[in-house]
Order: structure tokens, then C-alpha cells, then sequence
């Protein structure tokens, strides 16, 4: 006869995705490998509300890889990415469909600025925020009411953006004979269609000059300031991730090396190591002999 009388405890509930409350992203033992090669490897730190945040380390570090893995173009291997959306809300980003991601307030820039040179500057913004759209195709083919009034509110909030980006002057300007610096302003114009919590930016000062990368830091932080965003920014320009950023994570063939204060982060022997192949001990000896 069997046992009723046996009690069985229930099994414990899992816990839910939490972040600290002044915290809008963290990723936890993320790791991610191609074959035999790790990409990503138990890389974990967390980025504050507002913040501007660096990620560094030399090429090949995994620092594109890790965008991808927050991103979801690319789905690691183990690990977790939790995120604070726009309603409030933490979710773990691992396996969710790519192209809802934008919808909860998480927009991100390419290393290759990627705009459709035949169309206008405007019409390139207005792709940004083709997910607030609320119109059907139908209505918006038949050029419907609704339709139509949609439109009128969306380019009015494109041309603001293109007002505060100061390029307002040339939103019908045809985007594939720009300079490279105005396009550059045009893809950052648009991740401010999506509403974002957290914009990531990939290599934003690359083939930039220095007055173009000085006036990108002020950008930087207009947006951050106006629109009340994180910044996560990864970038070879030293000069500007030590200028702007609060904070900074370096990393190293996909390895947590050390997080802090660019002061922290310039002092740290293993970032040192990693930059310069060598400790800092040895460097002066080498500069002594």
C-alpha cells in the first residue's frame, strides 16, 4: 500500500531577473565561443542609470562580441543579460527575438555607419522609429487619416531630433554624398527616434578628425543629459573614453581585467599589461637600460 502520509516539499521558485536600483544593465558569467575559439569568456559588470560607460581592450578582445551578445545578433553560450526597460521592467535579453530589443529602450550604433544613401536625412531617421509606428501597411498605402496624422507626428519629433543634433538645414539632403561626420550625427539622430534607455555606440569617433571627436563628446553628452539615457560606448580613442566616460570595463581575449575610474582603469598593472605587453616594472626598466 503506498505511503500517503509522505510529505513532499514544494520546489523552490525561481528567483527573478533583479538589478540593483540604480542599475539599467548587467551581465553576469556571459560567454560565447565560435568552435574551439572563446570569444566571450565569464565576462560580468553592470552599468548605472545615466551613466557613460566604456568598454576597452585591445583588438580582438571580444569587445564587438560582447554588443552582439547584449544585442542579441549574437546568443551566448551561458550567461545572462539583464536589462531595464522602458516600462520598468527587468528581463533577461538571452534569447529573446532580435528586433523586439529596440522596443524596450535598447538601440545601438555599427562600427560602419549603416544609412540608405538614396534617401533624404530625414526619411533615414524615420526608420528609427518605424517600431512606434502604430498605423498597418494598409492604412498607411492608402494614406489613410490615421495614416496621415501618424506621419505628421513622426517627422515633427525627426526634425526635432535633427534640431538638436544640428543638422536640421540639410534633413533633405540625399545621405550618400555626406561627409562622414555629418553621417555620423545622422545614425546617432536616429537611435533618439527609438525612445532609448541604453544606447550603445560602436566606435563612434572612428575616421573622425579632432574637432569632429571633440564635438562627438559634447554630443555624447547632450544626449545622455536631454534624453536621460545610458551611454555604453566601446572606442579605440583613448583620449575620448578617458574624457567622457564615468566609468570603464577592460577586457582582454574576452577576460574581465578590471573596472573603475579612467584614473583606476590608466593605473591598473594587468590593463598595462594587456595594452603593452608588458608590467609596468618592466617597462621602466626597459626605459631605464
Amino acid at each position: 500500500m503506498a505511503n500517503t502520509n509522505v510529505k513532499t516539499s514544494a520546489a523552490p521558485a525561481a528567483k527573478e531577473p533583479t538589478l540593483a536600483p540604480d542599475e539599467v544593465l548587467r551581465i553576469d558569467g556571459l560567454s560565447i565561443h565560435f568552435g574551439g575559439l572563446k570569444a566571450v569568456d565569464n565576462l560580468s559588470f553592470a552599468i548605472k542609470e545615466k551613466e557613460i560607460f566604456g568598454l576597452i581592450g585591445p583588438n580582438g578582445a571580444g569587445k564587438t562580441t560582447v554588443f552582439n551578445c547584449i544585442t542579441q545578433f549574437y546568443t551566448p553560450n551561458a550567461g545572462s543579460v539583464l536589462f531595464r526597460t522602458n516600462s520598468g521592467a527587468v528581463e533577461n535579453l538571452v534569447g529573446k527575438p532580435v528586433h523586439t530589443i529596440i522596443r524596450k529602450g535598447l538601440v545601438r550604433t555599427f562600427q560602419n555607419v549603416e544609412l540608405i544613401p538614396e534617401l533624404s536625412i530625414i526619411d533615414n531617421v524615420l526608420i528609427g522609429a518605424h517600431s512606434d509606428f502604430k498605423c498597418g501597411m494598409f492604412s498607411q498605402a492608402l494614406k489613410l487619416p490615421g495614416a496621415r496624422k501618424e506621419e505628421r507626428k513622426m517627422r515633427q519629433k525627426a526634425m526635432d531630433v535633427l534640431e538638436f543634433m544640428g543638422i536640421a538645414d540639410l534633413s533633405e539632403t540625399p545621405c550618400g554624398g555626406l561627409p562622414y561626420g555629418i553621417r555620423k550625427k545622422v545614425e546617432m539622430a536616429r537611435t533618439l527616434m527609438c525612445n532609448p534607455k541604453l544606447i550603445i555606440l560602436d566606435e563612434p569617433a572612428a575616421g573622425l578628425n579632432d574637432v569632429e571627436t571633440q564635438q562627438l563628446a559634447e554630443t555624447i553628452y547632450q544626449v545622455r543629459d536631454k534624453y536621460h539615457c545610458t551611454v555604453l560606448l566601446v572606442e579605440h580613442d583613448m583620449r575620448l573614453v578617458m574624457s567622457i566616460c564615468d566609468r570603464i570595463c577592460a577586457i582582454s581575449f574576452g577576460k574581465f581585467l578590471a573596472c573603475g575610474t579612467p584614473a583606476e582603469i590608466q593605473q591598473n598593472k594587468q590593463v598595462q599589461e594587456a595594452y603593452l605587453g608588458v608590467s609596468e616594472e618592466a617597462y621602466e626598466k626597459e626605459e631605464k637600460v
